[in-house]
């Protein structure tokens, strides 16, 4: 190495350019990056041109024009003569339905199943491992093809329904009674938010206490006595502003309540046992993370094995539970796209079926729709790494 004669110190001299490493993978981002916005230009002016070259026009104008076609399943007005619009909101909200509701049943399912396949109990044990096996091991599509055609299709037809007290099952949907609220009803809403406020502040209260000085306090039955018992003395007080709307038998089928179609029960079901099965493995695995000394000195205290469960195995087993339970959350919402199978009116069925079938929008409808479920999807995954956080933050 050369070194200065006068002062015997290697002169300081920069790395070349291609020497440098931090220079180097800079330009290769850069030239990735160009490759890949080159790669998407070329596809868009290619797909541009193609389109101009068929006489096929672009835009978004077509969400304001009629759509003229009925849809089964709705949760805000809708004819014929709305717009296409309309019909994107509609099957935005009958996916957001049917993926909400699945992921509080497979949960729900899930934690049961999971917990019963470490039960003691042998014939609990067995039952809950058959299901596991069963339903995991068999494609989510035949499962959505058994309830829809081999369990709801054979019901009997409308005039010799099931009743079931005031509801009634036929192979037209379940017809069950549906409240219709009066306006002083608003009362009665905002005495159940009073309460869930004086609920959320019961339960930090309990915590400070409970640090401070060991005692615990009942919130569980403090905290249901004031969300069913507030709202219900505001309820009589306003004049029972509440009536309910029954269905009846007119004609070839049943009017008046609320009606759940079997395309939608189908989904569901199929959805929730499903994704059930691979909830319940989650929980059962994030369980037997939890060190065995836990449960041994929790027994030493005095707790029994449902408080032991409750308040020290399963809050650390979140820790394990959470992530990957997750993912079954947003596989779910991407399963709920095979309801096209059936006919259940989701976004796919809806809008990137009947609504592109009918307008030739074929690029903008695939990329609202695949949008949709990325915004979701997102919005889940943020949601829970939130609650990750909120969890391991309790844990220490």
């Amino acid at each position: 190495m050369p070194t200065d004669v006068k002062n015997g110190v290697a002169p300081s001299s920069k790395p070349k350019f291609w020497n440098d490493p931090e220079k180097r993978a800079l330009l290769f981002q850069i030239l990735m990056i160009l490759t890949i916005l080159g790669f998407f230009a070329y596809i868009i002016s290619n797909a541009l041109f193609n389109l101009e070259k068929r006489g096929i026009t672009t835009g978004f104008d077509f969400l304001g024009q009629a759509a003229g076609f009925e849809i089964l399943l709705t949760l805000i007005p809708y004819d014929a003569t709305f717009s296409f619009g309309r019909t994107f909101i509609i099957g935005l909200l009958n996916t957001l339905l049917v993926s909400a509701l699945g992921i509080i049943l497979a949960t729900v399912i899930g934690f049961v199943m999971g917990i019963a396949r470490l039960s003691q109990n042998w014939l609990i044990n067995k039952v809950a491992t058959a299901y596991i096996e069963i339903f995991r091991n068999i494609p989510l599509l035949l499962q959505i093809f058994f309830w829809y055609f081999a369990v709801l299709q054979p019901l009997p037809s409308p005039r010799q329904s099931i009743e079931i007290g005031s509801a009634f099952l036929n192979n037209r949907g379940f017809y069950i009674p549906w409240p219709e609220f009066h306006p002083a009803f608003m009362f009665v809403t905002i005495a159940f938010a009073i309460a869930v406020v004086a609920v959320i502040f019961l339960v930090k209260w309990n915590h400070k206490r409970q640090d401070e000085t060991g005692q615990t306090f009942p919130v569980f039955r403090a905290a249901l006595a004031l969300l069913i018992g507030l709202p219900l003395i505001v309820y009589f007080l306003a004049g029972s502003p509440m009536t309910w709307d029954y269905p009846a038998l007119k004609g070839f089928n049943f009017r008046g309540g609320a009606t759940i179609i079997p395309e939608l029960m189908a989904l569901l079901i199929a959805l929730s046992v499903y994704t059930g099965t691979f909830i319940a493995e989650i929980v059962r695995s994030g369980i037997l993370a939890v060190n065995k000394g836990q449960s041994e000195a929790a027994h030493a205290l005095g707790l029994n094995n449902s408080r032991t469960l409750r308040l020290i195995v399963v809050p650390q087993a979140m820790r394990v539970i959470i992530p990957p339970l997750t993912s079954q959350y947003l596989n779910l919402i991407k399963n709920s796209s095979l309801a096209t199978a059936i006919g259940y009116p989701d976004l796919v069925s809806v809008f990137m079926g009947t609504t592109l079938n009918q307008t030739g929008q074929a690029i903008e409808i695939i990329f609202m729709t695949m949008a949709v479920y990325l915004t979701i999807n997102l919005l889940v995954s943020l949601f829970m790494n939130w609650y990750n956080k909120r969890m391991s933050l309790v844990e220490r």
